[in-house]
């Protein structure tokens, strides 16, 4: 779905809406009072953020990942396969999976590492540590109580925050505000901070910095006439990405997030810049959901989270994967 204008400004259908909202966040409420979160022999990291969609979990969760790989840990990653048809647990294989089995983002967790899809984390968790994880890094999965976190890192987007601060459906908060936050040990502000939420935060839990950065492939599109679509929770951050390589956007598709798309369409959008003597660019997000024999005529976009302060988030990565005394993990 597309995300509703009232849900960054707020009106009289946000108003409207608040009675459901209240109940969303009293069902969230009564299924974590519910459960009896699983503590895992081996530290659980997760990415995850407060409203639905377009801050930038997956990036972080991968450039965490890399980061834990780097110290030579044995690093999984869990996701619920959002999008995808498979339950789980399994292991993605992107040979033989595509994203209408395990969902895009899985996808693109696999090529950083071992990464299980499982609609019951405690179930992946377990197959992951069974099959060699001393690390396990969540991409989303805040509001899930069926894993206890070693360390919770809540991604904002600096441009949106919060919106217009309600719970679905009257805006796009997953549960009230107060609650997110106090589950944070530190935020990661994606981009500028043009909602002023800094200072904030702050007072909350630390704040680190990072930005979504170009890389080789976007670049090489400065100067290119680009015919650019998008299927994510914000597709503006793609189009203006593209317009800060210097590419020379001539037409802007929009799609819902986790869009399907058909080789119809992709047909129709390939042919259009052809016509027009430009490229088709997507974003890898994207490029993962579409059909196979038809990646080859669009050209994916990808993009890095850089850290400001890579110190800071190596102290809070460290001091979540230290082993944990009198615990040992055995493998097989």
């Amino acid at each position: 779905m597309r995300a509703p204008e009232f849900w960054q400004h707020g009106g009289v259908a946000a108003a409207l809406l608040a009675p459901v909202a209240l109940l969303y966040a009293a069902a969230g409420r009564l299924r974590e009072r519910s459960a009896t979160p699983w503590r895992a022999p081996v530290p659980v990291i997760c990415v995850g953020n407060l409203t639905v969609g377009g801050a930038g979990k997956t990036p972080t969760a991968i450039a965490i990942a890399r980061i834990l790989r780097s110290w030579e840990l044995h690093v999984a990653l869990l996701s619920r396969g959002y999008g995808g048809a498979l339950r789980g647990p399994v292991l993605v294989d992107p040979a033989k999976h595509d994203a209408r089995a395990v969902g895009d983002e899985p996808l693109l967790l696999a090529q950083c590492g071992p990464t299980w899809v499982a609609r019951d984390r405690k179930d992946g968790a377990r197959l992951a540590i069974a099959d060699g994880a001393d690390v396990l890094v969540m991409d989303d999965g805040l509001q899930n109580p069926a894993l206890r976190k070693d360390l919770s890192l809540v991604v904002v987007d600096g441009e949106t925050g919060f919106g217009n601060a309600r719970v679905l459906p009257a805006g796009p908060l997953r549960e009230p505000l107060a609650r997110g936050l106090a589950r944070a040990h530190a935020f990661i502000l994606v981009g500028s901070d043009r909602a002023g939420l800094r200072t904030w935060l702050a007072a909350h839990a630390p704040v680190l910095s990072a930005s979504l950065v170009p890389d080789a492939t976007a670049r090489a599109l400065a100067g290119r006439k680009v015919h650019a679509f998008a299927g994510i929770g914000r597709p503006e951050k793609f189009f203006a990405t593209l317009d800060a390589v210097g590419a020379r956007r001539a037409a802007s598709h929009a799609f819902a997030d986790h869009h399907p798309y058909t080789e119809a369409e992709i047909a129709r959008l390939v042919a259009a810049a052809a016509a027009d003597h430009a490229i088709a660019v997507t974003t890898s997000k994207d490029f993962v959901r579409l059909p196979a024999a038809q990646r080859a005529q669009v050209t994916a976009v990808n993009v890095d989270l850089v850290f400001e302060d890579g110190a800071e988030l190596e102290r809070l990565l460290r001091a979540a994967a230290a082993p944990r005394p009198h615990e040992v993990v055995t493998h097989g």
